[in-house]
């Protein structure tokens, strides 16, 4: 689905992302792993169209920067890190925007109720459909975001800590969501510090350091492995049991 190839970004002056060779595949629930500044976000926003890049970034075998915009919302949709609250809409009108790309006043979207309710009950947050967005709380207002991410119904997914303000049951919750999608074939793309849910619920781990691509496989083989060792030393230790791995926190 995306082959990026010799990929690299810069923010001004700084090298954001060099030379990061990856092929992710349709079916794929990926963490996208690494200290502050590693090049995580960089990564998903070129990915999504909204960044320049050397190299390459090929969505379904055509450059990103070559798509049309509706027709690349049509197919990949982002979940920013923070976003903006969109005042005096009700959460019901904040994820019928997830529709936007798929209406014109010649044309609606005669699915839009439906596929928005659904949205909003696989993100936990039609209970408070008819409230105004900007009178919810931070974690509340990002399972909003990502009901209109999920409403778009992408073929790719990608999320920048998706769980931002958010309590761990609605974590969770997002992670099982995310997880039984990519059973239908969605790709998901989650930039996460949170590395136990990466390693509970992804199938790969891609872990960035400084912009460069050190490891890439399943969590029971990155975790534990010396390229993550090394990006984050004594801060955390990893215990492996069977196929299970966890990370504890120094403290």
């Amino acid at each position: 689905m995306f082959a990026l190839q010799s990929l690299n970004c810069r923010r001004g002056e700084h090298h954001a992302l060099r030379d990061v060779t990856l092929r992710l595949e349709a079916g794929e629930f990926i963490a996208v792993c690494g200290l502050n500044g590693a090049g995580k976000s960089t990564l998903l926003e070129v990915m999504t169209g909204l960044l320049d890049y050397s190299g390459r970034c090929l969505f379904d075998r055509e450059e990103i920067r070559a798509w049309q915009p509706r027709a690349l919302a049509r197919r990949i949709s982002f979940l920013p890190q923070t976003s903006a609250a969109a005042a005096r809409f009700s959460v019901a009108e904040v994820v019928r925007m997830g529709r936007y790309p798929f209406e014109s006043p010649w044309h609606p979207d005669p699915g839009a109720a439906a596929i928005c309710q659904r949205a909003m009950h696989l993100a936990g947050c039609e209970e408070f459909a008819h409230r105004a967005i900007d009178q919810l709380s931070g974690g509340e207002r990002q399972r909003v975001f990502f009901a209109a991410a999920l409403a778009q119904q992408p073929q790719a997914l990608l999320l920048d800590e998706p769980g931002t303000f958010v309590d761990l049951p609605h974590q969770i919750q997002m992670f099982q969501t995310l997880r039984s999608l990519c059973g239908d074939g969605l790709l998901c793309v989650a930039a996460t510090h949170d590395l136990n849910l990466a390693a509970a619920f992804c199938s790969r781990i891609i872990l960035l350091d400084r912009g460069a691509l050190t490891a890439d496989g399943a969590p029971s083989c990155v975790l534990p492995g010396d390229a993550f060792a090394r990006v984050f030393g004594g801060l955390v230790k990893v215990e492996q049991t069977g196929g299970q791995v966890r990370v504890h926190y120094a403290v």
